[in-house]
């Protein structure tokens, strides 16, 4: 199913009519899914429309396609998607008169599918760098895994059928044996010749009901082991996707894309619990103990099981003491839970060290680092969403207990998490399991003047953290180019727009960082340290890097949101770069930009008559969250009269009227409100 495979990353990136050209009514897309592996198996290029004689042979194929459809059908939980396939099993079944022109149709699609992906290379847009989804193995067992899964069991268990039909027909013949051979004697005796052709008749069918016996007990034994590895490997699949789920959780904190919808992987969740239970059910009904396959059923059981619990809503990552806060603990295999006892979970506060030995070691932290209020809530199940949760309302952090700190590091830079626990019994299984999860890495203040700080070390936590690291390990340096797309993922997940930071934007931040004013250069492999990003107050003034970014990031999305959106504001920009650009423009000509003095400002640039005869550029006094508050910036900018154009020619009262108190909006259109382009 290799062109399937490569087909699946193509389709997200084709048009609903290319689609729609591509699979026809006759051969939905739903069929090629779930039946892909089978489709490229099969010899349909032998097919011509003029050789009739090759009617019985594409009829067969037909009837195997619903066949299989009509049995994915039966086996599948999803209401919705079991009517679907019933209804292309119907639809497909009228194709019975013209049997061959399906077979071409189907050949017709697969040469389609060839010939677009030979001109054709599905690229994920580079916005934002590559996380585990989207590695194929993170992405989940599809349903049409699990599918294949039902289908073998179903297979081992039509085995079975027929080895305990076998052994019922080969105890009949025995008996008949045993009985003409009690007739045979008796005719001997009396000089009889009769029946020993019917005896051997018997004996041969004795032989070859033994025989057949055997092979079916064979054939089921190398069923089961091929279903039992078939299963890992689509556990396996199903835990990389929660192990996905869960980073692409954590990399939401900077603006990164993350679908938090759990249903599919509740319901993969589900559905390989119930055929793990029917493949136990099957290695205990064998004639023989296979232990092998007990002991890898059981581990992989045992797994799900302890997989299976996610922190759906993560507790917020700066906590203030005393405050309240809630989260919500999700178990996937919810509906499966034994009734009874209600389960109770139950959250404690961990240092870094607790969690990286819980990851080592898998031990129970011993030491309470903190007091949590309101820690224990009860496992509910929620029959409209389905969902079986714990969430813990109300929660806060009384008292915590600092770990001794090395050298500079600050109360900021100390990372803790939430640990649940609880005890589970599932239907089905005989023991109890005892299940863990820890969230995201928290950073506990005591008051809010240390919430921007503590908020550097969430952002840096969560962009360069790897997936599978020892808790919470980070590097001490990154590049500039990732520091630089994680800049404009917070920027605009924060503020809420479609604008990025352009190339001038970004070199000015790395001219910033780096304290280096000069226009040329290219710093995208330089690296920034943590201390230069943070710690490190910026030269000339009383502030961090962080402190100042994150200002403007308030600033705009409080106050400037549109004015952005619609490009109206150049944005970062260093006096070099904008006494280059302003210089050869008429008086009056200016611009919006950040202000680099002081947090959360924003300064006009324009260009003024100098007492020379010539010109020179000036900056106005920035304005601040609380002056915008006082007066919009549209009406600031109304109320200068020596500023007559926007950068580069715009007519200031043509661009901001629809920004100026009392004015109706102008018809002009926006000069970039455009979704951003990958950061070079």
């Amino acid at each position: 199913m290799a062109q399937w495979a490569q087909m699946k990353q193509l389709i997200p990136y084709l048009p609903t009519q290319a689609l729609n050209e591509l699979y026809p009514n006759s051969f939905p897309m739903d069929v090629r899914c779930y039946l892909a592996n089978w489709i490229e198996e099969q010899r349909w290029e032998d097919f011509d429309l003029e050789k009739v004689e090759q009617e019985p042979q594409a009829l067969s194929l037909l009837d195997q396609i619903t066949s299989y459809l009509l049995s994915l059908a039966q086996q599948n939980p999803n209401v919705v998607e079991r009517m679907r396939l019933q209804h292309i099993s119907r639809s497909m079944s009228m194709m019975r008169s013209q049997p061959l022109k399906l077979v071409l149709t189907v050949r017709d699609v697969l040469r389609k599918e060839r010939d677009l992906l030979s001109r054709t290379s599905a690229q994920i847009p580079p916005h934002f760098p590559p996380s585990p989804a989207q590695d194929p193995i993170s992405v989940g067992p599809s349903t049409r895994d699990v599918d294949l899964l039902v289908l073998k069991v179903l297979e081992i268990q039509n085995c079975r059928q027929q080895i305990h039909q076998l052994q019922e027909e080969l105890n009949w013949e025995r008996q008949n044996y045993e009985s003409i051979q009690g007739t045979l004697q008796q005719a001997s005796t009396n000089g009889m010749d009769t029946g020993i052709s019917e005896v051997t008749k018997l004996q041969n069918n004795i032989k070859q009901h033994e025989y057949n016996g055997q092979v079916i007990a064979k054939k089921r034994v190398q069923l089961l082991q091929d279903a039992v590895s078939s299963l890992e490997s689509c556990q396996s699949r199903l835990i990389s996707r929660i192990k996905a789920w869960r980073w692409e959780q954590h990399q939401a904190t900077i603006g990164h894309p993350f679908d938090d919808n759990l249903s599919p992987m509740q319901t993969w969740c589900e559905q390989l619990l119930g055929v793990n239970g029917k493949l136990r059910q099957e290695v205990m009904l064998a004639g023989e103990p296979i232990p092998e396959l007990q002991d890898r059923l059981g581990l992989l059981l045992q797994t799900l099981i302890q997989s299976s619990l996610v922190v759906d809503k993560q507790p917020p990552q700066v906590i203030k003491t005393q405050s309240k806060f809630s989260t919500t603990v999700r178990y996937l295999l919810g509906e499966k839970v034994a009734p009874g006892k209600p389960v109770l979970l139950k959250a404690q506060i961990i240092t870094e060290a607790q969690a990286r030995n819980l990851g080592q070691l898998g031990s129970v932290p011993s030491e309470n680092v903190g007091e949590l209020i309101n820690n224990t809530a009860i496992l509910e199940h929620n029959t409209s969403s389905k969902s079986t949760c714990a969430t813990f309302r109300n929660m806060s952090i009384k008292k915590i207990k600092r770990a001794d700190r090395k050298g500079s590091e600050s109360v900021t830079e100390e990372k803790f998490a939430l640990y649940f626990t609880t005890e589970i019994s599932i239907t089905g299984c005989d023991i109890p399991y005892r299940i863990q999860m820890i969230s995201v890495p928290v950073v506990v203040i005591v008051h809010g003047s240390q919430d921007n700080n503590a908020l550097a070390t969430i952002i840096w936590d969560c962009a360069f953290s790897e997936p599978d690291r020892i808790p919470f390990v980070v590097p001490e340096r990154v590049p500039w180019k990732q520091m630089c797309m994680t800049l404009n993922s917070k920027f605009m997940s924060e503020v809420g727009t479609q604008r990025c930071l352009d190339n001038y934007n970004q070199h000015f931040l790395a001219q910033k960082i780096f304290d280096k004013p000069d226009i040329a250069g290219d710093y995208s492999n330089m690296l920034v340290s943590w201390a230069q990003f943070s710690k490190e107050v910026l030269p000339g003034r009383p502030f961090t890097f962080w402190q100042w970014f994150d200002g403007v990031i308030e600033l705009t999305k409080k106050h400037l949101k549109s004015y952005w959106s619609d490009g109206l504001i150049f944005g970062f920009i260093g006096k070099q770069h904008l006494h280059l650009i302003l210089k050869d423009r008429p008086n009056g000509t200016f611009l919006l930009r950040f202000s680099d003095s002081e947090i959360g400002g924003i300064t006009i640039a324009y260009v003024a008559p100098s007492e020379n005869g010539g010109q020179k550029i000036q900056n106005i006094q920035p304005s601040t969250k609380r002056d915008l508050e006082i007066r919009s910036l549209g009406d600031r900018i109304r109320d200068i009269d020596f500023i007559t154009h926007v950068y580069p020619d715009l007519p200031k009262n043509d661009v901001f009227r629809k920004y100026y108190t009392g004015c109706d909006p102008s018809p002009w259109e926006p000069v970039e409100n455009k979704p951003c382009k990958s950061l070079q």
